[in-house]
């Protein structure tokens, strides 16, 4: 026992865990009888108004999606069968910024997308990374809190972002691709997007596969330098917004080739790599990338507020033929994003036009504020005069087998489960000599900043040596601890 303070609720009653979810045994889907994860993502939803609490600072686009190959082995899902075309909107930004703040920043990008389909929204809200930084819900908002302003003078604080980082070490994957240069990305056009999380398809016959998404840009990746994304913010703190609205303006549509990874349903439960943890990628030597279409952004908005703004992507918009994993994160994000664009844009932002479905409407949901398209009678299910009736059939697929005590608990550990593997990897066989020189120079330019304390520089450079003894040595030597 320590003589540090418990945790506790905002009631006061201690808490049951600094880190981990409620889950059905350790790899299983959460419960929503975790009250304090569910306090703690409600109460971090509703931090700022009227703002995003992340991804303020963005911009988007209206597009097509067209699918040029036949999945419909592995999903019976409408928009992603062979012919298809879907009108969709894309919103682009990044992380930790304020609204006001410079979009060249280092920082991941949001890559989120809403695809209107014949069978109601199917929202993909993902990143420029396949991974992120932590791999359960009870965390994020600790991690927010850490990359965003102190509370005692209101300043961004590095100190403070390597504490999380150093003391969360599943962080260093997403931490590693953030100091290379595609954290800094040139413009929106030239930035991968990622699904990030595994998501289930299943097929018309229920047969269940999981899948990635991988938004390959066709403009090719360009990168800023730390110097010349640092200009930037100084010179036009609105590049990215601007370089976007101006190549759709004269015509150059960006596009992305649209792949999936496909892993059998059965492969999950021994794969060397948990599968679910969203620290970690699926290597391509493994499952490679299938390509199966691709989308082009060839429309902007009309108005920025209207249609970039109140957009509200949310995970839980799945349509038949596609369901979730039992990725923790992704569990957690079925329950906070609809509940912060319910705080943020109002209970029915829904019937907003840039989030409105274009397919039929038919929901026993009626009445609050700034409702203007209200359900006729009945307003209750069941009924016996002539109201909407659900069919279960239509998502015959998308259930399987789950059993485990009811426990707080990391993930068990899969063959080759390492915090530090695949960041390792990417220094060993990704980077070039380049980037690798750009990312010990970015990581010693960050953690030299003079709130970085001593002993800080001392743990990052103990968290970078186990990723790698070369990085960590370079880091060492720049820091002045060699």
């Amino acid at each position: 026992m320590t003589d540090r303070p418990m945790t506790t609720t905002d009631a006061g009653i201690p808490a049951p865990s600094d880190e981990f979810s409620l889950s059905v045994g350790p790899n299983g889907p959460l419960l929503m009888q975790d009250h304090y994860v569910i306090q703690k993502m409600a109460q971090f939803n509703r931090e700022r108004v009227p703002e995003r609490v992340v991804h303020a600072k963005g911009g988007g686009a209206h597009g097509i999606l067209q699918i040029t190959e036949d999945v419909s082995q592995f999903t019976k899902a409408d928009l992603f069968q062979k012919g298809k075309e879907t009108d969709l909107f894309l919103r682009f930004s990044t992380v930790a910024g304020e609204l006001g703040s410079a979009d060249t920043a280092r920082d991941p990008r949001g890559f989120a997308i809403k695809f209107y389909t014949e069978e109601g929204n199917y929202d993909i809200v993902g990143n420029n990374t396949p991974i992120f930084f932590i791999r359960d819900p009870s965390k994020f908002s600790d991690f927010i809190h850490s990359q965003k302003r102190r509370a005692d003078t209101h300043l961004r604080d590095n100190n403070m972002q390597w504490d999380f980082w150093t003391l969360s070490p599943e962080s260093a994957h997403q931490v590693t691709f953030l100091m290379t240069d595609r954290g800094t990305p040139k413009s929106w056009r030239h930035m991968h997007g990622f699904g990030s999380h595994t998501f289930l398809w299943y097929n018309a016959a229920g047969e269940k596969f999981w899948v990635k998404y991988h938004f390959k840009t066709d403009q090719g990746i360009e990168n800023f330098t730390a110097a010349e994304a640092g200009a930037l913010v100084a010179q036009d703190a609105d590049h990215h917004i601007r370089d976007l609205h101006t190549a759709i303006k004269n015509g150059d549509h960006p596009s992305w080739t649209v792949n999936v990874q496909i892993m059998p349903f059965e492969a999950a439960a021994d794969y060397r790599f948990n599968p679910f943890d969203l620290t970690k990628v699926w290597p391509h030597s493994d499952y490679p990338e299938i390509t199966i279409g691709k989308f082009t952004l060839n429309r902007n908005p009309e108005n920025y507020f209207a249609e970039v703004e109140q957009a509200g992507f949310e995970p839980a918009n799945l349509v038949p033929g596609i369901g979730p994993s039992p990725d923790k994160m992704l569990q957690g994000r079925l329950f906070s994003y609809p509940d912060a664009h319910r705080y943020r844009i109002g209970t029915n932002y829904l019937q907003l036009p840039v989030n409105a479905p274009k397919s039929p409407v038919h929901s026993y949901n009626k009445d609050g504020s700034m409702r203007f398209s209200n359900s006729s009678d009945p307003v209750y299910a069941p009924n016996s005069v002539g109201g909407p009736a659900a069919d279960p059939s239509i998502f015959a697929g998308e259930s399987y087998q789950v059993a485990g005590e009811i426990i707080r608990s990391a993930y068990v550990k899969h063959a080759e489960d390492d915090d530090f593997v695949q960041p390792r990897a990417l220094w060993e066989n990704v980077l070039s000599d380049t980037d690798r020189a750009h990312l010990v120079s970015n990581i010693v330019g960050h953690a030299s900043a003079p709130e970085v304390t001593g002993d800080m520089r001392k743990r990052v450079v103990d968290y970078w040596t186990n990723v790698h003894k070369d990085l960590g040595q370079g880091v060492a030597q720049g820091l002045g601890l060699a």
